[in-house]
């Protein structure tokens, strides 16, 4: 039941951020942590434990930025520790992650001999190795993702930011929920509406097998294949009014 949520837009990210993870609380958790983009680089500060762990962690090294993400973890693969702890970061590349990769061990193995070095037990590390080997190669962060999902299998709903292409976030959702607000020149990813409903109340569903692509100029939805989704316009007010389709029931 870990939590996940991002931000692009104009505003400091790291309130937005910290505040969707306090409204993720109920899902418990054992750690929290946040990748704020920073010019061309990722900025990463997590700790074991409560969140006001994390807050006193980021007051005291502070880090800036309109766009990031931040996930609070219920421990699977590997025992609480600031190590585990998410995001993950590999090279140019930082990842949150909820679900259970199954085929984790052997993309490990696989990438150890290749000479990649791995901080963490976490399943989840895999996804940041094999999205950095993509943009380290010259691909998209968004061509990226959608090569990895390709080689995953199990269930999993995650985020990633790169320093290579500011404002930019991309998702992934396979048998785990993601929602996407809307806001204007705005927008926000989470694992639930009420991380963001205190921003924004135009929300949309990923269904399975769909990828989320969002700058502060808009989002994009697409197939794991690459065929468009339909987005509906955003700046709209009153109760959540967009489904596309009824969220599908998940334990993630």
């Amino acid at each position: 039941m870990c939590g996940i949520v991002g931000y692009t837009g104009h505003n400091s990210c790291v309130e937005i951020l910290v505040d969707g993870l306090r409204r993720l609380e109920y899902r418990g958790y054992d750690s929290a942590g946040v990748a704020i983009q920073t010019g061309d680089d990722i900025v990463v500060r997590k700790a074991r434990g409560k969140i006001v762990r994390l807050t006193a962690l980021i007051a005291k090294e502070p880090v800036a930025g309109t766009c990031g993400v931040g996930h609070t973890r219920w421990a699977t693969h590997g025992r609480p520790s600031d190590e585990n702890a998410h995001p993950h970061r590999a090279g140019h590349v930082a990842v949150i992650h909820n679900g259970i990769i199954e085929n984790h061990r052997t993309l490990k193995e696989r990438m150890i001999a290749r000479g990649r070095t791995f901080c963490s037990q976490t399943d989840t590390e895999v996804i940041a190795h094999l999205l950095d080997e993509y943009v380290s190669a010259g691909r998209t962060l968004e061509e990226a993702v959608r090569k990895t999902v390709a080689e995953l299998r199990g269930s999993y709903a995650f985020l990633a930011v790169t320093g290579r292409e500011p404002g930019t976030l991309v998702g992934a959702r396979l048998n785990c929920p993601m929602v996407v607000g809307l806001g204007e020149g705005e927008f926000f990813l989470a694992s639930d509406l009420t991380a963001f409903l205190s921003h924004t109340r135009d929300v949309l569903f990923l269904d399975d097998g769909e990828l989320v692509i969002a700058t502060p100029a808009g989002v994009r939805i697409t197939d794991f294949a690459g065929k468009p989704g339909s987005v509906p316009p955003s700046g709209s007010t009153g109760p959540p009014r967009w489904r596309r389709k009824a969220a599908t029931a998940t334990s993630c």
